[in-house]
């Protein structure tokens, strides 16, 4: 599976999307009230450390 904010079925890349079509923190906890600021700092963290680890396995 895809990784998901715990306790919830939204997906990091779910919200990578909605900060890439120019959403802010504020209207993604708005239309998803089970986020915080937290989970979306916690997927742009996974995020980045996924791609460390893909160019460190592809180096």
């Amino acid at each position: 599976g895809k990784p998901c904010i715990k306790g919830t079925r939204i997906t990091i890349q779910d919200i990578l999307n909605w900060l890439a079509s120019d959403m802010s923190t504020e209207e993604i906890i708005q239309d998803f009230p089970q986020l915080k600021a937290e989970h979306i700092k916690a997927a742009l963290s996974f995020a980045a450390n996924s791609e460390t680890r893909t160019r460190l396995i592809s180096a």
